[in-house]
C-alpha cells in the first residue's frame, strides 16, 4: 500500500514539473531549460566547426587522410544516379540527336539499368514458368490446382458432416431423401434391434415396424425419440448412451423405410393407427394434379 501511495505521489510531482501543467513558474523553468540544451548543443556544432577548420589549416595531412576515408565509403548518390541511368547536365550536348522542332531538341537518354533488369528478369521468369508447369510438369496447372481444391473441399465437408450428423436430435431430424443414411442404419438395426423386431421388422418381443399401427407415432421425428429415449415401462432400453445421434438418425431412416413392406409372419397390430404425413401429403398433391388434369 505504501508502495502505490509513493508512486502515485511521485507521478503527482512529476506532472506538476511537466510543460503545460498549468504551473506558469514550472512551464517557464522547463521552457528555459529546453532553450538552454537548444544553445549547448548548437554551441556545441560550432565548436566543431571551427575544430575542423583549424584542424584543415594546421595539419593538412590529417584533413586530407579524412577526405580519403569519406571517398572510400560508399558513394550511394553515384550509385542511385547509375540505377537511374542519370547524366549531368555537362554531358548533355553529347545526347543531342542531330535534328529538331520548333527549336526543341530530342536527347538519347539511355534505358534505366532497373528497366533493363526488370525486363530480362520477366523473360527469365517466362522461361522457367514455360518449362516448369508445361514442359517437364513440375508445378500445378490450374486443372490441377482445381482437382486439389475439390479434394480438400470434399474432405472439409465429409469432416463437416461427420460433426454435424452428430449434432442431430429429435427436433432435427429429416427423412434422407438420397437413401445413403438407411442403408448404414440397416446393419445398425440387425445388430441391436432385430432379436426384438424381427429381421424384417415384422415384430416379435417388440411391436410390428412394418405396419401402420404404431403406439408412439409412426413419423421419422417419432421414432428418433423412442431409439434415443427408449420405453422403459415397455422393456425399450434407451440406446443414446450406446448409439451416436448420428447412428440413431441412421437406424431410424433404416426403420422408417421398413412401413407397408409387408414381411411373411408379422405380429398382429399394436397401438393406433396413424396416417403419415408424408402420405397425405402426397394424396393431396395427386388429388391436386387430377383437378388440374380435369
Amino acid at each position: 500500500m505504501m508502495n502505490i501511495l509513493l508512486t502515485a505521489d511521485t507521478a503527482t510531482k512529476a506532472s506538476e514539473w511537466m510543460f503545460g501543467s498549468g504551473n506558469l513558474y514550472s512551464d517557464i523553468l522547463v521552457l528555459v531549460l529546453i532553450l538552454v540544451m537548444i544553445a549547448l548543443i548548437a554551441t556545441a556544432l560550432v565548436v566543431h566547426r571551427a575544430f575542423k577548420a583549424i584542424i584543415k589549416v594546421t595539419m593538412p595531412e590529417l584533413a586530407l587522410e579524412e577526405q580519403a576515408k569519406k571517398k572510400k565509403k560508399t558513394d550511394w548518390n553515384a550509385i542511385w544516379s547509375k540505377l537511374l541511368s542519370l547524366r549531368p547536365l555537362e554531358e548533355e550536348k553529347d545526347m543531342e540527336i542531330d535534328h529538331e522542332y520548333d527549336g526543341i531538341k530530342e536527347l538519347n537518354n539511355p534505358i534505366p539499368i532497373w528497366f533493363n533488369a526488370l525486363f530480362y528478369a520477366t523473360i527469365t521468369f517466362g522461361v522457367v514458368y514455360l518449362f516448369s508447369y508445361h514442359v517437364f510438369g513440375w508445378g500445378l496447372n490450374q486443372d490441377d490446382e482445381y482437382k486439389v481444391e475439390m479434394a480438400k473441399a470434399e474432405a472439409a465437408k465429409a469432416a463437416y458432416l461427420a460433426q454435424a450428423a452428430n449434432l442431430i436430435d429429435e427436433s432435427t431430424i429429416e427423412v434422407d431423401e438420397s437413401g445413403v443414411m438407411a442403408s448404414a442404419g440397416k446393419a445398425i438395426f440387425m445388430a441391436n434391434c432385430a432379436v426384438c423386431h424381427g429381421n424384417s421388422g415384422e415384430g416379435g418381443i417388440g411391436p410390428n415396424l412394418t405396419d401402420r399401427n404404431w403406439l408412439h407415432g409412426g413419423e421419422i421425428k417419432d421414432i428418433f425419440t423412442v431409439v434415443k429415449y427408449g420405453v422403459p415401462d415397455k422393456g425399450m432400453v434407451p440406446w443414446e448412451q450406446t448409439l451416436s445421434p448420428a447412428q440413431i438418425a441412421e437406424v431410424s431412416n433404416y426403420i422408417f423405410t421398413l412401413r407397408d413392406t409387408k414381411p411373411a409372419n408379422p405380429k398382429e397390430p399394436q397401438g393406433t393407427e396413424v396416417e403419415y404425413e408424408s402420405a397425405s401429403s402426397k394424396v393431396e398433391q395427386d388429388s391436386t394434379a387430377t383437378s388440374e388434369t380435369l
